[in-house]
C-alpha cells in the first residue's frame, strides 16, 4: 500500500524583505498531505538562499495553522508509513528552521496540533491568537515525540511543562502557550509575525543574525570556556567585517542602515 497521492499545497510570496509561506489546505485545517513536508523544507531554502531575503513568516491559509499530518496518510499502513520514513532527511525536517542562517517567526493562527505544532515551536519567534489551540497529540495516537519536538520543547517552556504536554497531549489554548511562554499573545499573529520580520529586516545585520542563530543553536550543548573562545573569534570576525562601519555610519547620518547579505 503506498500513501495517498495529492498535489502538496502551500503558498510561497516575498513582500519586500520578507518571505511568506502559507500552509494552503484550508478546508482540512492545512493538515499535511504526503508531499507537503518536503515543499516546507524546499521552500525554506528557497527563501535562505534568497539574498533579498532577511525575515520569513509561516502561518496558514483559513481558520487553522495546520491539523498535523493528514488521517488519509496515518491509516496508510506501516509498509507504507515505513516507506515514508526512510526517504525522510533528518536535515530537512521541520527543525531545519534552528540552522538555517534567516530568521523564521511563525503566526500561529487557529488550531494547532502533532506535526504542524512542531512546524510551529521550530521558529525563533512565535505569536498565536488567544483563542487558537495546541496539542501534542502524538501520545494520543499511540507514536512518540516526532521530529525533535522532544529536543525543542523542554528548552521553550522547561522539562515538566515539556513532559506533561507531550505525555497528556491535551489541548492548550492560545493564552496558555503565551503563560508557558511558548509564544506571544496577539489577537492578530500575522499581523505582529510581520512586524516583527520588518524590525529586523531594517535594522538588523544577516551577518550578525546567521552567527547568533548558530550560536543559540550550538552553545546549549558547549562549555563556557568553549562558548567564549568561539565568541571571541567571532567578535574579532565582526570587527574586522563592513557591517560595524555601516551601523556607526548609519547611526551618525541618522538613517537606517544598509546591510550587506549574509555570505556563507
Amino acid at each position: 500500500m503506498t500513501l495517498p497521492q495529492e498535489e502538496p499545497a502551500i503558498d510561497y510570496s516575498v513582500e519586500g524583505p520578507i518571505a511568506i509561506i502559507r500552509l494552503n489546505r484550508p478546508a482540512f485545517l492545512n493538515a499535511l498531505n504526503a508531499g507537503m513536508l518536503d515543499l516546507y523544507a524546499a521552500l525554506l531554502q528557497r527563501a535562505d538562499a534568497d539574498p533579498a531575503v532577511r525575515a520569513i513568516v509561516v502561518t496558514g491559509n483559513g481558520r487553522g495553522f495546520c491539523a498535523g499530518a493528514d488521517l488519509s496518510m496515518l491509516s496508510s499502513g506501516p509498509d507504507a508509513l515505513r516507506d515514508y520514513i526512510a526517504a525522510q532527511d533528518p536535515e530537512l525536517g521541520p527543525a531545519m528552521t534552528f540552522r538555517l542562517a534567516t530568521p523564521v517567526v511563525t503566526a500561529i493562527n487557529g488550531p494547532c496540533a502533532g506535526l504542524g505544532f512542531v512546524i510551529a515551536v521550530c521558529a525563533d519567534k512565535r505569536f498565536v491568537h488567544p483563542d487558537a489551540s495546541l496539542s501534542t497529540t502524538f501520545s494520543r495516537l499511540g507514536l512518540v515525540a516526532e521530529y525533535g519536538i522532544s529536543w525543542v520543547l523542554p528548552r521553550l517552556v522547561g522539562l515538566a511543562s515539556a513532559t506533561d504536554l507531550l505525555l497528556t497531549g491535551r489541548t492548550i489554548t492560545g493564552r496558555e502557550a503565551g503563560e508557558l511562554g511558548l509564544a506571544d499573545v496577539s489577537d492578530d499573529p500575522f499581523a505582529s509575525a510581520m512586524s516583527w520580520a520588518t524590525l529586523i529586516a531594517e535594522h538588523s545585520s544577516p551577518t550578525s543574525m546567521a552567527f547568533m542563530k548558530q550560536a543559540l543553536l550550538n552553545d546549549g550543548n558547549s562549555t563556557l570556556s568553549d562558548c567564549m573562545v568561539e565568541t571571541l573569534q567571532l567578535m574579532l570576525r565582526a570587527f574586522e567585517g563592513d557591517d560595524l562601519q555601516e551601523a556607526l555610519n548609519a547611526r551618525r547620518e541618522k538613517r537606517p542602515p544598509m546591510f550587506a547579505p549574509w555570505i556563507q
